[in-house]
Parts: structure tokens; C-alpha cells; sequence
């Protein structure tokens, strides 16, 4: 079977989404940065931003797909301490956005496979 990229094409414009934002609404995305972190906030919003827009590119090109998608993996994984963080840190909101940042916890997992899953049908 030959994968024809369309899911890894999705994925792609998920992340390059996500990391445009990072440069058109920074501020959410700094507050995110865990504080022991060397550098400004904003430049490490910056910086995941870029990650998310190379590796969206990486995927979006045959080429490169199978290497972007296991990128895409490593970033999701890497991602994960902002996410701690936001749960920490909404600990005293409402209940509601205390369970949105909750979530994005372990929906990390189902994103690590997605990308996964794209490096496989790459690898094809």
C-alpha cells in the first residue's frame, strides 16, 4: 500500500496553525514557559513556534516526511512540560478551564501517535 500523505498532510497544518499563532498571539504561549527555563519567555515562544512551523514544512514535503513526522513526535513530547505547567498554574480558575488544562495533558498521547503513525505511512 502506498500512503498517499494526507494524514500527514493534516498534521502539518495542525502545527503550522499552532505555530503561527505563536507569533500573531504570543502572550498565552509565554505564559506556558516553565520559569526555570533560561532566556525570555518570548523568546522561547518564538523559538517553539519556528519548531512547530519547520516541522509542519518537514511534513508537508514528501521528501522530508518520515523525518518530520518523527520531529513531530519529539515536539509533542517536548511540549509537555508547558502543559504541566498550565495545569499547575490553573489550579485556582474555574472548573471548566481547570479541565482544559488537565486535558492537554494526556492529549498529547493521541498527537504522538498521529505523527507516529505519519512516519510509518511514510516509511511505505
Amino acid at each position: 500500500m502506498v500512503a498517499d500523505g494526507r494524514s500527514a498532510r493534516a498534521l502539518a497544518r495542525l502545527l503550522a496553525g499552532a505555530g503561527t499563532l505563536h507569533f500573531l498571539a504570543p502572550q498565552p504561549f509565554d505564559a506556558l514557559v516553565p520559569r526555570r527555563l533560561p532566556g525570555t519567555r518570548r523568546a522561547w515562544t518564538y523559538a517553539s513556534g519556528a519548531a512547530e512551523l519547520a516541522v509542519a514544512a518537514a511534513l508537508a514535503l514528501p521528501r522530508t516526511r518520515r523525518a518530520g513526522a518523527l520531529a513531530a513526535a519529539g515536539l509533542f513530547v517536548a511540549v509537555s512540560p508547558a502543559h504541566l505547567k498550565m495545569a499547575r498554574d490553573w489550579r485556582d480558575r474555574p472548573a471548566p478551564f481547570r479541565a482544559l488544562a488537565y486535558a492537554r495533558i494526556p492529549a498529547q498521547l493521541p498527537l504522538i501517535g498521529w505523527a507516529l503513525h505519519a512516519a510509518r505511512q511514510a516509511g511505505e
